[in-house]
């Protein structure tokens, strides 16, 4: 399995290449992913490199597993910030504060009582004219 490709659908991609290019064009253009896949993999080695220079020996003190984009699920963000405990700040927002001070919205005198236990389904939701 290579990505999310199966046996079967990779099979599929090559008969399609087949009956598209041709048996006869099909080598040159196999021939020339192969080149193109070397010289992304040559490109980013080089651009690697030339940070490593750059960075000097702070370079492998990097936590790459921390920089990654795809750590920012926003479905696991909204999660985690509807199951932490009132009060309590999550280690992201300490960690991009200044001094661990927090910078706190203004509330309304009408949404203060909104804001207490929890939702009551009896009375109607709260409705703030500062924020519309």
């Amino acid at each position: 399995m290579i990505g999310n490709l199966a046996g079967g659908e990779i099979l599929l991609l090559v008969l399609a290449a087949l009956i598209i290019l041709g048996p006869t064009r099909l080598p040159g253009y196999a021939a020339k992913l192969g080149q193109g896949v070397r010289y992304l993999r040559d490109l980013a080695e080089g651009a690697k490199g030339q940070l490593r220079d750059e960075l000097g020996p702070g370079f492998d003190d990097i936590d790459w597993q921390q920089l990654d984009p795809r750590q920012y699920d926003p479905r696991r963000i909204v999660r985690e910030a509807l199951t932490e405990p009132r009060g309590a700040t999550s280690s992201s927002a300490r960690a991009g504060s200044d001094a661990g001070e927090r910078a706190e919205k203004p509330v309304s005198a009408r949404m203060r009582p909104a804001l207490g236990a929890g939702h009551d389904p009896s009375r109607p939701t709260p409705f703030d004219t500062d924020a519309t």
